[in-house]
């Protein structure tokens, strides 16, 4: 997947400025793909050339225009052949700590052991926002439509994923501290 898929598919239900669309790539789209909000402005200004997108400029009294972007025909017929035409490979972990622990005969256990602790903390707090989003918007999954239970299901997955690294975090740290 590509940054342009990222935001083709935030653009639609609704039309977003570009600040609105970086504020779901913090809140939403951001947990599974990141982005800079440069990164987003140079897409949308990329996209709206290859006319995936329109953009509407909106006139503001003492603050500059901005503009609402839309997807168009050509948008929504790029993002359907995506979906259905690509195959999504998992991309290989890229991860330091994982690195660290094949050098574990050169340092001390604690030493790792702090790190995975800190990993634990990180993987606790993330998985503690999935759960309040989880019970704040998806109460009853059986009912959502297409849209939003294609969302739970990509918030099953973060849960599924969060829940699985802090149980490996505890187990490498019971290893590490016998």
């Amino acid at each position: 997947m590509a940054l342009p898929h990222a935001i083709l598919t935030a653009l639609l239900d609704q039309e977003l400025t570009g600040y609105e669309l970086a504020k779901q790539f913090d809140v939403s789209l951001g947990f599974f793909w990141q982005a800079s909000h440069q990164q987003i402005y140079q897409q949308l200004k990329s996209l709206t050339e290859k006319a995936m997108i329109s953009a509407t400029e909106v006139s503001q009294s003492g603050k500059p225009d901005k503009k609402r972007y839309a997807m168009t025909d050509l948008g929504r017929g790029y993002l359907r052949d995506w979906v259905l035409g690509e195959t999504s490979p998992r991309k290989p972990a890229k991860d330091d700590l994982l690195v660290k622990l094949y050098n574990l005969d050169t340092v001390k256990r604690a030493e790792l052991a702090s790190a995975i602790q800190e990993r634990l903390l990180e993987h606790e707090q993330k998985l503690a926002l999935y759960r309040k989003i989880q019970t704040r918007g998806y109460k009853n999954p059986e009912t959502l439509g297409d849209s939003r239970l294609g969302m739970y299901l990509a918030l099953l997955a973060g849960i599924h994923q969060e829940q699985a690294s802090i149980d490996w975090c505890h187990e490498s740290l019971e290893m590490l501290i016998q």
